[in-house]
């Protein structure tokens, strides 16, 4: 009986164990949005911009929130000299504009837009289009490379392009 006992309780203490460690283990897999992309090589300039811009206690609150995160090759891609300007504290607003139009309220999965076209609305309070009819997924004119990266307030959706306002 007494060792039918100790089975018992070493059963249930396992079991509880293994109940706590996944809990911690499933709360550290997903970190928000600005720690993915803070852990991710490929977002060293956006993770700048968006520190430059006092974003990131933003990007770090419950959400959700869709980003299409540009890479720094997509930063790259813009007219000489622009960035450096835009990470001017003289033109925190400006860069606050930008960053915001690439962050659309609500968590948008690839599945939810899948062969269709639509427009969003962005938290910088224009609209953004989004077109999944092709053969990629364009967000104004830039190109989805890499879908679905889900984080614990949200998901990023990679872009090969930073998208402008028209304002």
């Amino acid at each position: 009986m007494e060792m039918r006992l100790r089975r018992i309780t070493s059963a249930l203490a396992v079991i509880a164990i293994m109940a706590v460690s996944a809990t911690a283990f499933a709360g550290a897999m997903k970190k928000d949005i600005v720690d993915t992309a803070a852990g991710d090589e490929r977002f060293k300039t956006l993770v700048t911009a968006v520190t430059a811009a006092d974003l990131a206690g933003t990007l770090k609150s419950e959400g959700p929130f869709t980003v299409f995160a540009p890479t720094n090759d997509a930063f790259a891609k813009l007219p000489a000299g622009t960035l450096d300007d835009l990470l001017k504290p003289e033109n925190k607003s400006k860069l606050q504009a930008i960053l915001k139009y690439h962050v659309v309220p609500g968590k948008i999965m690839s599945s939810d837009i899948a062969g269709k076209k639509a427009t969003v609305d962005t938290a910088e309070g224009s609209k953004l289009s989004v077109d999944a009819t092709g053969g990629s997924v364009m967000v104004d004119q830039a190109t989805v490379i890499l879908a679905d990266i889900e984080t614990s307030n949200g998901v990023i959706h990679v872009i090969d392009s930073v998208v402008l306002p028209t304002s």
